[in-house]
């Protein structure tokens, strides 16, 4: 099993962040939220915001360098009006970007189609993934990493004119499954028992998030939706862009998009 150092939730670094409009009481509840994500610990998964390896972390200071993003993240976005929710973290997006369907790459301004401004505006973001690991690829220690899933999907937020602070992105399970036999950089479904985690956990999402009674909930596949028709949320079901789901991702969200924003007579 691997090496994981599960840290604790306090932050020791000084404050990163810069805190956009006066709402203390928002502020106050994604703060609580990142704290009890935080707070969470598995062996058979690797919570970004928590746990450190040695080895494919950058330093003992990733856990809190990717709290920051996702509270900066989440703050930019109290009056969003779309959630979408994919299935798990991944080892290329999430994990090292802390921020769900978002590569390391786009937060360093390394991606060709994705800014760091249009997911954390201002906020200074900052690399997590170990560039001199010898598990990354060349372009990987360059560059960070990549997420083909998240470059899909922030695409087709760019493609139906949406504005990406209207937009949240989630996992139903938010946090990194891995196989134990391939090691830390590798993905594996989520079980049962963690979509049941995930569910209690998005939940508390809906709490952050302000217009949530508003909110058109997206499940990207089939897990997703599973598990949000089991806890009797209203949404809408498109495919996993992966595994050759992509043209049917795009219909479906564009399908779903034009219906709740039909075009001008």
């Amino acid at each position: 099993m691997a090496n994981i150092n599960h840290r604790p939730a306090n932050d020791r670094l000084h404050d990163r962040l810069h805190t956009h409009g006066n709402d203390r009481r928002h502020d106050h509840t994604i703060e609580d939220f990142v704290g009890e994500l935080a707070a969470f610990a598995s062996p058979q998964a690797f919570n970004p915001w928590r746990d450190y390896h040695f080895d494919t972390d950058i330093s003992p200071d990733a856990p809190e360098i990717r709290r920051a993003h996702l509270k900066q993240y989440l703050r930019l976005r109290k009056e969003a009006k779309y959630l979408f929710v994919a299935e798990a973290v991944g080892y290329q997006g999430g994990r090292f970007s802390g921020v769900a369907l978002t590569s390391e790459r786009m937060l360093m301004g390394k991606h060709p189609d994705v800014s760091p401004a249009v997911i954390l505006g201002d906020h200074m973001a900052g690399r997590t993934s170990n560039p001199a690991s010898p598990h990354l690829k060349p372009a990987q220690r360059a560059s960070g990493f990549a997420e083909p899933t998240a470059t899909v999907v922030w695409k087709e937020i760019f493609h139906n004119g949406l504005s990406p602070f209207d937009v949240i992105l989630w996992n139903i399970f938010p946090f990194h499954p891995y196989d134990a036999k391939k090691g830390l950089l590798s993905n594996r479904t989520p079980a049962k028992e963690e979509l049941a985690v995930g569910a209690a956990f998005f939940g508390k999402l809906l709490s952050v998030a302000s217009g949530a009674e508003g909110l058109l909930v997206v499940a990207i596949g089939g897990h997703a939706a599973e598990t949000l028709a089991k806890m009797g949320v209203a949404h809408r079901h498109v495919p996993h862009p992966s595994n050759g789901g992509t043209p049917g991702f795009r219909r479906g969200m564009r399908g779903i998009l034009t219906e709740n924003n039909p075009p001008p007579c």
